[in-house]
């Protein structure tokens, strides 16, 4: 659900990068004791993992189309909903600037309905209120998935409203509203399995990695996170280097709604912000699409096997020093 350049306006671009920064900065202030040092680590390679994640494309049977994960859920069920929206952030910043996945102009409104929504909103006003009785793996994954659900609804209803308030004739609030919704609900079902599936993987391994995220207090001392550590790793390493070759070529979920509402998904759009904006991103995608720059139309399987591995280790690395230096940042004025 990534959303390029020309689906939005630049002011109402404008509006939702300055709402995405205000959250991020609201997300470091109230980050309190939850990021001790131990969920640093965690923090860069859940994040690595959602960024390989979001390169398998699953195809939604009988519907011509596919989807991903969109991982905010995950995350804020792993590192509790601050961490969480920076660590989305730093996804799909990695995205965006080094693989051009998603526009520079619309990164704003990709941040908040990927990142704000499920972690800011859902995660507290539905994912947590389910869990009140306790974390058990029955309740997490209703929760996961439902969660999951709504908040994918959200974010889709927001692309929508954001194409809206551009001014893009090509899609009608009207049709494309009945197409984003019932595609997107179809991805959540399967988006909300795979969060669920996840966190109760992560939970049976160390549930204490949930249960101090729902709480907003650090791992004890006495808490190993070794196994958790390299299994995420070895998982993302698979799914970003291997797997990621098998992703479906249907178009995901957007581009579905745009085909289907416009006739195409290569609309246009002029003006010096567009060109600045494309002329950015030409200068820092490496790999573009997920491959080599030469690898062609039909593209290259080492190229995306090498995307899928560099791409997750950018990611783990710019979380991590962000956790890292908040943290370190947190301890200081602390003592």
């Amino acid at each position: 659900m990534h959303m390029a350049d020309v689906l939005i306006s630049p002011a109402v671009g404008g509006v939702l990068w300055a709402a995405s920064a205000a959250s991020a900065t609201y997300a470091t202030v109230k980050i309190k004791n939850e990021l001790g040092d131990k969920k640093i680590p965690i923090m860069a390679v859940s994040g690595a993992f959602v960024f390989a994640a979001q390169m398998i494309n699953f195809t939604i049977p009988g519907t011509g189309s596919s989807g991903h994960i969109g991982g905010g859920i995950l995350l804020a069920g792993l590192l509790g909903p601050f961490p969480a929206l920076l660590t989305i952030a730093a996804v799909l910043a990695i995205q965006c600037l080094f693989f051009a996945d998603g526009g520079l102009l619309a990164l704003g409104c990709n941040i908040f309905n990927m990142g704000v929504i499920p972690t800011l909103i859902i995660y507290p006003l539905l994912f947590k209120p389910l869990l009140t009785k306790g974390i058990k793996l029955s309740r997490l994954s209703l929760a996961s998935i439902v969660s999951v659900v709504v908040g994918l609804q959200l974010g889709a209803f927001g692309v929508v409203l954001e194409t809206l308030a551009s001014g893009i004739t090509a899609l009608p609030f009207s049709v494309f509203v009945l197409l984003m919704q019932p595609i997107h609900l179809a991805i959540g079902i399967v988006e909300g399995i795979i969060t669920a599936a996840v966190l109760g993987f992560v939970y049976q391994m160390r549930p204490e990695i949930l249960e101090t995220s729902e709480q907003r207090v650090p791992l004890g001392t006495g808490v190993s996170i070794k196994k958790p550590l390299i299994a995420l790793g070895i998982i993302t390493l698979l799914v970003g280097g291997l797997l990621s070759i098998f992703a479906s070529a249907y178009p995901d979920g957007l581009e579905w709604a745009m085909e289907k509402t416009a006739g195409t998904t290569e609309l246009e759009a002029e003006g010096p912000a567009f060109r600045q904006a494309e002329a950015i991103q030409e200068a820092t995608a490496f790999m573009p699409d997920y491959n080599f720059r030469d690898a062609g139309e039909d593209g290259s399987a080492i190229g995306t096997t090498v995307a899928g591995i560099v791409g997750a280790a950018f990611t783990a690395l710019l979380a991590g020093a962000a956790g890292f230096v908040i943290y370190k940042v947190k301890r200081s004025k602390a003592a």
